[in-house]
């Protein structure tokens, strides 16, 4: 499947009030993410990584950022290939460790 065709399918399940477009979906990234990082904390403090359960949360989090991509009238796959060609950008000038957004 490719990240456009699960946006399209996503958006079919968005359901929230128009005057929090934008708002709801970047709220909800932020939970769900933190949610990922709880099952990982947990991981260090038990011992056991339960991967299903990461995986569910990981299709939360890809949700949440389809639906804030489709808010901001911005197409999936478009966002990986940028995202892409700028960590290749990092990698090829030597770059891609260190902080900062524009390195």
């Amino acid at each position: 499947m490719r990240f456009n065709e699960y946006q399209e399918e996503a958006k079919k399940t968005a359901i929230y009030p128009e005057q929090y477009k934008v708002v709801y979906p970047a709220l909800g990234l932020a939970g769900e993410a933190g949610e990922v990082a709880e099952k990982v904390k947990k991981h260090i403090r038990d011992g056991v990584l339960n991967v299903e359960d990461l995986k569910k949360e990981l299709g939360d989090v890809l949700w949440y950022v389809s639906a804030l991509a489709a808010d901001l009238d911005l197409d999936l796959d478009d966002v990986a290939a940028a995202n892409l060609e700028k960590l290749r950008s990092r990698r090829a000038r030597g770059v891609i460790v260190g902080s900062g957004d524009n390195r």
